[in-house]
């Protein structure tokens, strides 16, 4: 077999770091970029809702049309899990199938040219990986598979139940990265809040922290994804009291209104969960991230009113806004009074444009203030303008911020931690001076 590599990671930083498995299986392979010279290309997909996909089936429809003759083209993860019978059927593009048990196993079945869909839970344990994107930061997979009901969800029909990795297998992981100069890292999974409960330990994420401080070398940390019903007040003093993890809180709420989120079977009402949100928002330099769902069934304007006003007053520093996508396996599927399309995109503006002015706000409240950031490189909008992050941000999805200035004339470091002065804001992004002194 010929030894040139195009990979295509879709769907969320989880499948990311399923892909960065892959890579180290493969690294007698040599990456390219150019799909007609590959001769292996790996799809690892998404199979969360419509959106991802129609991308995964549209991202392995265009590469077979421009691969070459003699090339090898792999679907892999969770859409080709989650619909293996069908697709293997109905995508006679593909040469090989794989789903999410097998990822270190992709050698064996390139080899083979045989595709395989093993019942096992992959979870890491003492595989290399090859992190992609970045020279300080990597995630880190706490477990697979989710116990919630979420009536809207279909990962724990493909997925499976919960399984978490032992914690001296994640502190080993983090142990073999801080050894080729990672620092910086986000810990995530479907329900991190619910992180070692399938071993009978009800707050495996302060066990984690304590772990991870352990570890000489991490400087920056944070989770991402909690769940309401499995986050409590503890769990975050934990989180608050530690040197390491920042007071990032990641925590998808869905809905707000009480009969919406009992519909969505989210185990959890505006009460409580209001007591979470607002525990977080009084703890110093926080970071407050949600997610709304708009256009679930029976979802009526007051209720969707209700949730817009929320999110308008609340305070979040990000939201993210996901339109309803009707996904078979789950509840909602069946249920009565569905929302039109059409109803479904124009709430989703409304929500956007909210989202979008709240992290405006976020971003200004910056402006004058002294801040530790990360300069990743050489920002796209000009040679002379570093990009670089805040370091309580995770990496692209909370913003960039544009060095200009530095207060000594000598050279910055790119992956290296800086104090810095928000000096404006151009758009969204935020442009700061570098104390280096």
């Amino acid at each position: 077999m010929n030894n040139k590599l195009h990979i295509v990671s879709l769907g969320c930083t989880k499948n990311l770091v399923d892909t960065e498995v892959m890579l180290g299986k493969l690294q007698n392979f040599e990456l390219t970029d150019d799909q007609e010279d590959a001769d292996v290309i790996i799809v690892n997909t998404c199979g969360f809702i419509d959106a991802a996909k129609e991308e995964s089936i549209n991202t392995i429809l265009n590469l077979h049309e421009v691969r070459k003759e003699d090339s090898l083209l792999v679907m892999a993860g969770c859409l080709s899990e989650r619909y293996k019978d069908d697709l293997v059927v109905q995508l006679p593009e593909v040469d090989i199938f794989t789903g999410v048990g097998d990822y270190d196993h992709i050698d064996e079945l390139l080899k083979e040219k045989k595709s395989r869909f093993s019942d096992e839970v992959f979870l890491i344990d003492g595989n290399e990986r090859v992190v992609t994107g970045s020279t300080y930061h990597a995630y880190i997979k706490l477990s697979e598979g989710c116990n919630q009901a979420c009536s809207f969800c279909a990962i724990p029909s493909f997925k499976g139940k919960l399984n978490s990795r032992d914690l001296d297998s994640i502190a080993k992981e983090v142990e073999g990265l801080v050894a080729k100069g990672y620092f910086d890292f986000s810990f995530v999974s479907q329900d991190s809040s619910s992180y070692l409960r399938d071993q009978n330990i009800k707050d495996g994420l302060s066990l984690l922290i304590q772990r991870i401080e352990l570890i000489e070398g991490v400087k920056s940390a944070r989770i991402l994804y909690l769940y309401p019903s499995t986050t409590t007040i503890s769990m975050l003093k934990s989180i608050a009291k530690s040197e390491l993890f920042h007071n990032y809180f990641d925590m998808p709420i869905q809905h707000i209104n009480d009969d919406m989120l009992r519909i969505m079977k989210r185990g959890f009402g505006k009460t409580q969960t209001l007591e979470l949100l607002n525990f977080m928002r009084e703890l110093p330099n926080s970071f407050v991230r949600t997610s709304f769902i708009v256009g679930h069934p029976q979802e009526t304007d007051e209720m969707f009113d209700e949730m817009c006003k929320f999110a308008s007053e609340f305070g979040f520093d990000r939201i993210n806004v996901f339109s309803y996508s009707d996904e078979e396996t789950t509840p909602a599927y069946d249920m009565e009074d569905k929302i039109s399309a059409e109803l479904i995109a124009s709430r989703a503006q409304t929500l956007g444009d909210i989202a979008a002015e709240s992290t405006k706000k976020s971003l200004k409240a910056d402006i004058g203030k002294t801040i530790e950031l990360i300069i990743d490189g050489e920002s796209d909008e000009h040679e002379y303008l570093l990009s670089a992050k805040k370091t309580i941000w995770a990496p692209e999805i909370d913003g960039e911020i544009y060095v200009n200035d530095r207060v000594k004339d000598e050279e910055l470091e790119f992956g290296k931690i800086y104090k810095a002065e928000v000096t404006d804001i151009v758009g969204t992004i935020l442009t700061a001076t570098v104390d280096n002194a």
